[in-house]
């Protein structure tokens, strides 16, 4: 009976084969310091069980075609040509997915996730991305032509399936295969089974690359109340109002009126700012810059920017991706699992800083040098009181460089200087958010700019990042508004979060700069401070109302004392960190907490504290409760 079947089992060999190479291969790559031979054994088990897992479904249609196929057609010639065919676009398929594999744990150091989910929506820069990166044409040739290797070494095979006569019983054996395999996998394997090895790189590892894709697409959202440790909400209100959070309790579901309540408290400024440009810079770690430690010098300007003005030294980004940075620095909300706020539906006329500073006679604009519909940046940031300018708006004959995200930092930040002088004119305030993108591979750039000839990898790019910030301040210097604009630079989130934690500390540490000559003293804040608190801080920096709105705290309270306190999360881990405690909210209720080294930021398992699960769970089911319920929209004329 296994006769009818050798065709099937020899490519599921193969590709078992070509998984469990590239795990040896990615597991080398990390390096035995950060995997231990000792988790290898677990690696490799678990792999197997994820790989035959997909192999059990990939195969399917395999046995379904062995079942179907007449024996008349077996050795004809065209049928024998067919069947090689299929069987080389097989092994190619499989060998691509295994080379985009390894491409994206390069960038990410993890299996295909939701970050991959969004590649397969944004095929146009992903695309053009990965041209503009690899030789794509040699890779596919080497690729096609290994394929085409191994389709040779398998021609005996073939040969013999080609000359097999199937009885009625034995495709009937073949049909209820294709039916069973798949339906044992899916049934029995789910990605949560990677967990347990006590490594962020050993789970990951374990996994198959197509089975976390699969999963990832099905979760693309996560309802906290399903999955995560929750509380009455009466009780999280409380803890909110313990923690010194001024939005309205989500249990009582009012709106407080926008503007009645300007922000007094005294700043450590000489005179609060009329204007505020915001730049978020792609990519952008801390580690990158001498004021936070690097001896690399590949941010000479902003290190000076850092010195003439305030310096955070503790600033934590809330995820991994531009898009949530773009959540937390516009709405202030706790990042809530699943994908972030930016992509999800209902999410127009929320409280951002573009619908609560638009009514105080506050011009707000989002800058980006892309295309703005990829992440659904422009139909989010439009719906929600900002003036929207990307790559659509900028003249063809002002870009002296772009590449598939973009145009050239510099292009960008000269855009943004004519049209916020043009705003300036009519004497009206403005807020600005400027994305920058050349921080990002292909890490290319103009020539001329920097001492790293383009395309520079990552240092190259963050050093032209800091060419074309410093050359934004001087030609803003210029400008009548500079002198009453504060200029904050930070991070939408780090290079990379890879390490043996889910959530490793270090992977969060972003800059933050306060930069306006004669209005910021020379000074160094030394809390711990979330992205998300930067919005509220923004609204009473101006002295409007609404900073009651958020979640985030402003950084200059007089009354409250700051909580020391950050959110950090990966979609699916929720962190808190509070001191030098980690505590993280998984799925299936499950919580977790880590003791964290104030120098190192390096963790280690610790006992959950309850006072600090409880504050967690309070600010994370409260947040997503708040978006879900639509609590998180402005207060709607004539009602509350």
């Amino acid at each position: 009976m296994l006769a009818p079947a050798r065709l099937p089992l020899l490519i599921v060999l193969v590709w078992v084969g070509v998984f469990t190479a590239l795990r040896l291969g990615l597991a080398l790559s990390v390096g035995v310091a950060s995997v231990p031979f000792a988790l290898w054994p677990g690696i490799f088990a678990k792999g197997l069980m994820f790989d035959l897992a997909v192999a059990a479904i990939a195969v399917a249609p395999v046995l379904v075609y062995e079942a179907l196929l007449p024996n008349g057609w077996r050795d004809q010639r065209w049928h024998r040509v067919l069947r090689a065919l299929w069987v080389w676009f097989a092994l190619l398929v499989m060998l691509i997915a295994a080379a985009s594999e390894i491409t994206f744990w390069i960038e990410f150091s993890t299996r295909f996730n939701f970050i991959a989910v969004d590649y397969l929506i944004y095929t146009q820069e992903v695309i053009g991305n990965i041209r503009q990166s690899y030789p794509i044409p040699a890779i596919m040739l080497g690729l096609a032509s290994l394929a085409a290797l191994l389709t040779f070494f398998l021609n005996p095979f073939l040969k013999r399936a080609n000359e097999q006569v199937l009885s009625g019983r034995q495709r009937a054996a073949l049909g209820l295969a294709a039916i069973v395999l798949p339906t044992c996998s899916l049934l029995l394997t789910n990605v949560d089974q990677m967990q347990g090895l006590g490594n962020a790189y050993a789970d990951e590892l374990s996994g198959n690359g197509l089975f976390t894709l699969a999963a990832a697409m099905r979760r693309n959202e996560l309802d906290y109340d399903k999955f995560y440790r929750t509380m009455p909400q009466a009780q999280a209100d409380a803890i909110l109002k313990g923690m010194d959070v001024e939005r309205q309790p989500l249990s009582e579901a009012i709106h407080p009126p926008l503007g009645e309540d300007p922000a007094d408290d005294p700043l450590p400024f000489t005179r609060r700012p009329k204007n505020v440009v915001l730049i978020s810079v792609e990519s952008l770690s801390a580690a990158f810059m001498d004021t936070y430690g690097s001896t690399k010098h590949l941010t000479p300007r902003l290190d000076a920017l850092a010195r003439e003005g305030m310096m955070f030294e503790h600033m934590y980004a809330t995820g991994t991706r531009t898009v949530r940075g773009l959540e937390s620095l516009s709405l202030g909300t706790p990042p809530v699992p699943g994908q972030a706020i930016v992509r999800r539906p209902n999410n127009e006329h929320l409280a951002t800083l573009g619908e609560i500073l638009k009514p105080q006679n506050v011009e707000s604009y989002f800058f980006y040098g892309g295309y703005g519909y990829f992440d659904n940046m422009n139909a989010y940031f439009d719906a929600n009181g900002y003036k929207v300018i990307d790559r659509t708006d900028i003249p063809k004959a002002d870009v002296v460089f772009e590449n598939v995200w973009g145009v050239a930092d510099e292009v960008l930040f000269n855009h943004a200087i004519k049209t916020l002088s043009a705003e300036a004119q009519a004497d009206k305030p403005f807020f600005a958010h400027i994305m920058t993108t050349s921080n990002h591979r292909p890490y290319t750039y103009p020539d001329g700019r920097i001492d790293v000839k383009s395309p520079g990898g990552r240092d190259g790019a963050v050093k032209y990042t800091d060419y074309a910030i410093g050359k934004f301040i001087d030609d803003a210097r210029q400008q009548p508004w500079f002198k009453d604009t504060l200029f904050i630079i930070i991070a939408d989130h780090c290079a990379s979060v890879a390490g043996k934690s889910k959530l490793p500390v270090d992977g969060y540490h972003i800059p933050l700069i306060f930069y306006a000559p004669g209005m910021v003293p020379p000074s160094v804040y030394k809390d711990t401070v979330s992205q998300l608190d930067l919005a509220p801080t923004i609204v009473e920096m101006m002295g409007k109302g609404g900073d009651d709105h958020f979640f985030g705290r402003p950084f200059f309270e007089a009354e409250n004392e700051n909580p020391n306190r950050a959110f950090i999360s990966n979609y699916q881990e929720l962190g808190y960190l509070r001191g030098n405690v980690l505590t993280v909210l998984l799925p299936k209720r499950k919580v977790l907490a880590y003791k964290v080294d104030p120098a190192t930021l390096a963790t280690t398992p610790t006992d959950v504290d309850e006072r600090l699960m409880n504050e967690a769970i309070a600010y994370y089911q409260t947040a997503s409760r708040a978006f879900k319920q639509g609590a998180l929209k402005m207060e709607k004329p004539g009602g509350h």
